[in-house]
């Protein structure tokens, strides 16, 4: 592969942190069709293959006339995930998407100022924070966002363009810190690594109480009494299930205030309406699944449908907000998730909002459009 440095005149992020495992794990199934997502890629830069050993640069990969002989073998495909992820039989893994990063740094369209920071070296959890510096430094408290990056638990990254300004904005509407989370991803770390890192993270987050932590932002500025979570599709599983958890063991000193999820990634054994319609695709998702979680039970493992999940009405918050896009195959079991809410003992209040016309993740291809500046809108609004 070609060394290939994308930021000119900049240092790159300190993405050493994303960690290389040292070998694969994943089911043995020949073939894994995936249903089209709108994740888009940016440009041929690739986050290199687990096999790697150094930390982690930006490379292109060769082009045909450039690879030699040796490199046959690499070209035999075992799993092939489109558009998303393909593993050859060498056990190298190529994300398809979801691989371009930016540095952080002062925004000069939102005023927001980001930085990176490492949580567990060891395991490769890490952050972008973010902050408004419209007023700086703050003359009151400012509530805490941590959000959870899509990607099937597969692809995407914090540091990604979409991802990256996407917070910028919340941030600086909102008028929040932002804890934009990069966990460890599937194959290589089947879940639940990226709910465990997760859980890792938000008591990261919490040990700034007090002023006790490492970061001065959070130490200085955070009302620990005023704390969200939120994710998009994976990312909005993972939220729902810190919700959960906060509920359980407790984080002593931080309230969590409300859950935001968009188009949310859950499933079940029992079809809903529109997954009875499209039953090509509904096989898809459940192939997906197991191929991120290997040891699960199946679809109503509880991690994926909360249907199943005993303690669903121990959820923290008292508001949760869900959005769902009209076109998205998902989009039936996030109104189901409201339902459930509302039969268990939870006592809080939960809305969704439908966006019409629009599939899954569609303001993240496309967060110029008017629907996406809506639902950004609602994000900020429910947090405000």
């Amino acid at each position: 592969m070609i060394r290939c440095p994308i930021f000119s005149g900049h240092q790159p992020p300190a993405l050493k942190y994303l960690n290389v495992p040292t070998k694969p794990n994943y089911p043995s199934v020949e073939k894994l069709d995936y249903p089209s997502l709108p994740l888009k890629s940016h440009n041929p830069l690739l986050i290199p293959s687990h096999k790697l050993k150094k930390p982690l640069q930006y490379f292109i990969p060769p082009s045909s006339t450039t690879m030699d002989s040796t490199t046959s073998t690499e070209s035999e495909v075992a799993y092939d995930i489109p558009p998303i992820l393909k593993v050859y039989k060498n056990g190298r893994i190529e994300r398809l998407a979801g691989f371009e990063v930016v540095p952080p740094g002062l925004d000069p369209e939102t005023n927001v100022e980001s930085k990176d920071v490492v949580i567990a070296e060891k395991d490769g959890v890490s952050a972008r924070l973010y902050i408004p510096k419209t007023t700086y430094p703050p003359t009151q408290k400012l509530p805490i966002l941590v959000y959870f990056h899509g990607g099937a638990f597969i692809i995407g990254t914090p540091f990604s363009p979409n991802y990256h300004n996407l917070l910028n904005n919340v941030v600086s509407k909102a008028n929040v810190i932002g804890v934009s989370v990069h966990y460890r991803r599937a194959p290589e770390h089947p879940v639940p690594i990226a709910h465990e890192d997760s859980w890792s993270a938000l008591k990261w987050v919490a040990s700034h109480i007090g002023g006790n932590g490492v970061e001065e932002w959070l130490n200085k500025y955070g009302d620990f009494e005023k704390v969200f979570v939120a994710g998009d599709s994976a990312g909005a599983n993972i939220a729902s299930y810190l919700g959960i958890r906060v509920g359980l063991e407790q984080l002593p000193g931080l309230k969590l205030e409300g859950v935001a999820l968009v188009h949310p990634y859950f499933w079940g054994t029992e079809p809903l309406e529109c997954e009875a319609e499209r039953a090509e695709g509904t096989a898809k998702v459940h192939q997906l699944w197991r191929f991120t979680c290997p040891t699960t039970t199946g679809s109503d493992d509880p991690i994926i449908n909360p249907g199943q999940d005993p303690n669903l009405g121990k959820l923290a918050c008292g508001r949760v907000l869900v959005c769902v896009a009209e076109k998205d195959l998902l989009k039936d079991r996030g109104w189901h998730y409201k339902e459930l809410l509302q039969k268990s003992d939870w006592p809080g209040v939960v809305d969704v909002v439908e966006t019409k016309d629009e599939d899954h993740v569609f303001h993240m291809s496309d967060p110029n459009c008017d629907n996406a500046k809506a639902l950004l809108n609602q994000i900020v609004s429910f947090i405000k």
